[in-house]
């Protein structure tokens, strides 16, 4: 499953629009950061697609001033797409347990500052989730849109709640 394509594909179904237009919509989601997506590859998706008869170019130009549009099988596969997204669970791959695996190898004075420097980064993403949705909803994003800051809003939050108790109990001697 591709989050780019489905993505592309989703933003074309309100009508044809050019790529620059596909990534500033996608930028004003906030797509980057809880898809994955890279904007440069959204030119290549939107070319690779019309390959595969999933767009039609509907007015040519050059560089992210070519206006695509969707075809009926492209409108097929974004509702293939979809559908497997809404089913398909896929935790969230994280390395910061790949170092909670070994916090009993640290020193308690280097984990309890690795801690602390992990809970102000965190408290300094909850900001600028805050911050993201009031741009968001200032800019005129949908309002489901913000769903996605708010999940993940939620997610940092919670490993802020837990990087907080762990530095409590390291202190109390419970960790590691």
């Amino acid at each position: 499953m591709s989050a780019t394509r489905t993505l592309i594909l989703g933003v074309l179904l309100d009508g044809p629009v050019h790529g620059y237009k596909v990534r500033q919509t996608l930028e004003l989601w906030g797509a980057d950061h809880w898809a994955n997506v890279a904007f440069g590859s959204i030119y290549h998706g939107l070319a690779q697609m019309a390959k595969e008869g999933l767009l039609e170019v509907v007015e040519g130009g050059r560089g992210g001033q070519t206006v695509y549009a969707v075809t009926g099988a492209g409108r097929q596969e974004f509702q293939r797409l979809l559908n497997d997204f809404w089913w398909d669970y896929r935790p969230i791959v994280d390395p910061f347990l790949v170092a909670l695996t070994f916090m009993d190898r640290m020193d308690p004075g280097d984990l309890t500052a690795a801690l602390a420097a992990r809970r102000d980064r965190l408290r300094a993403e909850l900001l600028m989730y805050e911050r993201g949705l009031a741009g968001k909803r200032s800019h005129g994003a949908p309002r489901h849109v913000g769903e996605t800051v708010i999940l993940s809003g939620l997610h940092v939050r919670s490993q802020l709640e837990w990087v907080e108790q762990a530095i409590k109990k390291i202190a109390e001697g419970e960790l590691p």
